[in-house]
């Protein structure tokens, strides 16, 4: 408590100072409000135009980072939180909504799909950090651009592509990367190739990593010593589940996987006004040990034997044509066809029990968007419509590990055929009132049909056989963005979001830990929010150059109407079933009458002298929901965080000495609902926790660059809230760049 308070109390204070600066009128400080954005409008548009708050990670910086996945990538930049069940996962939460409420995005093609669940996921990992030419994350509703489950905001990722010339010669380029992580032995080994002309151009990308066992964090505080040690393991000896004692505690092991991406990019410009590409990306996993599970404890031996995550399988194929500088109905236009094929499937067998329970969910997702800009003097509007198709399959079937015979058991889904559709117009107008004042609004009408149908009921004696829902919502912004110079920005911002309920809110049965079952409910509702928001950058120069700082923030306040919460639920009349031989009670998901959070973000740098920048951020939510007459935690509400550091870069070196940090989440403030996983903190809850790190990477030839990093250099233990594994301790990375 007291390192926050300290950190906070000091940054106020060199923001009063800054404010009360003298600053000359050549202000010659970089400003990141002339950087051009995308997902504030669907087009490029100057940041110091749009009211909304974005924060933007560009190749540079995924270069720097140097992280093994896009979770991870995400989390070190230290302006979004980061949940996680097992090495192989990473679900973000902004501003307090996680999951199924924050919208992930591929070049403009939508990840979310109908089985996107409420609690914690992984898919943003079949997203290789290799690929992504720059990362946006928009905060807030975004419902009026962006549809369903915007209610936290949007992760926009954008991946790389061929150059094509500018003149008549041709461009290529060539990069290979090899990477070690000693902390979670990982092995890692990309290369690109990227070829283009004027008109013409390919590029190609294709990265293996292997990542070995997680080696925790050794030293912890007296009061938690044991916390997070994992100190028996299964192994499966003479066909016998076999309890082994781990010899290093701090060794998880069965924690590790490995994966494969490939992405591939044709595409060809046949005028100056008309661009086409065509868009292949495929991300393919082993099993993926779920290892929160595998570390639950029932008379002192694993409760499971098996629990892993099948095959992680994301394929992409798209069409996207970009049409400029037209003299019609529209100036811009922009539309993608798109399919995705996922596969999900959760693997599960109790210690010493022969049956193995195998659940497979396989989805379609069929998308179109189109999306024109018209610039009339002080206006520009932009118009849309999309539309999604989702269909799932999902089967499922208890496999006899001893003698191979096959039972029936529940799917995880309903067994019958479960299509969820999306379909929307939306309009978004920017009036530059003056030069200096923008005024930012829009409307969305979005309607979405769901139709599942439980073809077997006799296992859990269902009393209906279909589930199906038909919702219409309507959303809209309205901002005020105030910039009189490259240095300055104040906007202020109202906008709602929504989030229709889909096949996994509506219609799946799961047990979410032992004794704990989760059923449907075909009475849920959209959810919806409604946020106020300020924020603001500000530029100064100290007394004279080079000397340079900025300072920015938002604090907001967000209403949450039918917000839905897994609660206690009576499911036939009753509180309990028996589910896969197990007395469990029974819960499912509601829409609760009312939720609110409020927050804040603060940051900033200051550049002391050439190549040299101090630079922070940190951010803190607040949550609650009304529960029988009284105030609950919500859910997925992270903990005080952030990340304070300084960086060096001059000619070939470049190096930075940056800490990452966490405050307590006390238990008090953990969700009665579950999502916030309390089995796996301590009996007091989450403690805060800090972690020291060093990277840098110097040119050793034109083309070669060495890159090293230490991070937790104090080999701390720690584990962050939510999160069923514990992070790797002190982990020495090395990688190998070779571009051409």
């Amino acid at each position: 408590m007291l390192y926050k308070i300290l950190l906070l109390t000091a940054f106020m204070q060199l923001a009063t100072n800054l404010i009360n600066a003298q600053e000359p009128d050549t202000v010659q400080a970089k400003s990141e409000l002339q950087e051009v954005v995308v997902s504030g409008s669907k087009f490029n548009e100057r940041y110091s135009k749009l009211a909304v708050t974005i924060k933007t990670i560009n190749s540079r910086d995924f270069k720097r980072l140097n992280i093994s996945n896009t979770a991870n990538l995400l989390e070190a930049s230290g302006h979004v939180f980061v949940q996680k069940s097992q090495q192989g996962g990473g679900s973000p939460i902004l501003r307090g909504f996680e999951a199924s409420r924050v919208l992930l995005m591929v070049d403009g093609i939508r990840m979310n799909n109908a089985i996107y669940r409420a609690g914690h996921l992984q898919n943003i990992i079949t997203v290789d950090p290799f690929i992504l030419q720059r990362l946006e994350i928009l905060y807030g509703p975004s419902s009026t651009l962006y549809g369903s489950d915007a209610l936290g905001g949007v992760v926009n990722m954008f991946t790389r592509g061929p150059i094509l010339s500018v003149r008549n010669a041709d461009t290529f380029q060539v990069d290979v990367t090899t990477r070690y992580a000693s902390a979670i032995n990982e092995k890692t080994l990309h290369a690109d190739i990227g070829y283009g002309n004027k008109r013409l151009g390919y590029f190609t990308s294709v990265t293996y990593s292997d990542f070995g066992d997680v080696t925790i964090g050794k030293k912890r505080p007296d009061a938690y010593a044991k916390f997070g040690a994992f100190e028996k393991y299964i192994q499966r000896i003479n066909n016998v589940d076999s309890a082994i004692v781990n010899t290093n505690s701090n060794k998880l092991k069965n924690s590790g996987y490995n994966q494969f991406d490939i992405l591939q990019k044709l595409v060809y410009k046949p005028s100056d006004h008309t661009l086409h590409t065509i868009n292949f990306q495929l991300s393919n996993s082993n099993n993926i040990p779920r290892f929160d599970r595998l570390s639950e404890v029932a008379n002192g031996v694993p409760r499971f034997a098996e629990w892993y995550y099948g095959p992680q399988k994301r394929y992409v194929a798209a069409y996207k044509l970009e049409r400029m500088n037209l003299t019609g109905l529209f100036n811009e236009l922009r539309a993608v066809a798109s399919w995705q094929f996922v596969e999900e499937s959760r693997y599960d067998r109790r210690y010493r029990q022969a049956v193995r329970n195998e659940r497979i969910e396989r989805i379609h997702v069929a998308g179109f968007s189109i999306d024109g800009r018209r610039k009339m003097g002080n206006h520009e509007l932009v118009v849309g419509a999309d539309a999604q198709l989702n269909f799932l399959k999902s089967v499922a079937q208890g496999f006899n590990v001893n003698n191979g015979a096959i039972t029936k058991i529940t799917t995880r889904y309903p067994d019958g055929k479960n299509n969820m559709n999306y379909a929307a117009v939306f309009a978004q107008h920017l009036f530059k009132i003056t030069p200096k004042l923008t005024l930012n609004d829009g409307i969305r009408l979005n309607y979405t049909r769901l139709n599942s149908r439980f073809n077997d009921t006799a296992l859990l004696h269902l009393p209906f056989t279909t589930a199906m829902q038909q919702n219409v919502a309507v959303s809209g912004n309205a901002g005020l963005a105030y910039a009189p110079n490259d240095q300055f920005k104040i906007a202020v911002v109202a906008s709602t979001g929504f989030r229709a309920p889909n096949v996994d809110d509506l219609a799946k049965v799961f047990d979410t830990r032992a004794g704990v079952v989760v059923v449907p409910n075909r009475d849920l509702k959209p959810e919806y929010t409604f946020n106020a928001e300020l924020n603001l950058v500000k530029y100064f120069t100290l007394h004279q150059n080079p000397f340079a700082a900025r300072i920015g923030g938002a604090v907001y306040r967000t209403w949450f109407q039918n917000a839905i919460v897994t609660d206690a639920f009576r499911f036939n009349g009753q509180d309990s079933i028996t589910y896969t031989g197990v007395r469990s009670v029974v819960l499912a998901n509601q829409n609760k009458a009312a939720a609110y959070l409020w927050g804040w973000n603060i940051y900033g740098g200051i550049s002391l002298f050439e190549g040299l920048d101090l630079n922070a951020t940190m951010s803190y939510t607040y949550g609650r929901y009304k529960a029988n007459n009284k105030e609950v935690p919500l859910d997925h509400i992270p903990p005080f965080f952030g990340r304070v550091g300084m960086k060096y870069e001059k000619h070939k070196l470049y190096g930075e000495f940056y800490v990452m940090f966490n405050g307590w989440k006390r238990i008090a403030d953990y969700s009665p609902s579950g999502e916030d996983n309390a089995q796996y903190a301590t009996a007091e809850g989450m403690p805060a926790w800090q972690t020291f790190n060093l990277r840098g990477s110097y040119e050793l030839l034109k083309s070669l660059q060495l890159q090293v990093a230490i991070e937790n250099i104090a080999d701390a233990h720690y584990r962050t809230f939510a999160s069923g594994i514990s992070a790797p301790g002190r982990n020495v990375i090395v990688s190998l760049k070779c571009s051409l």
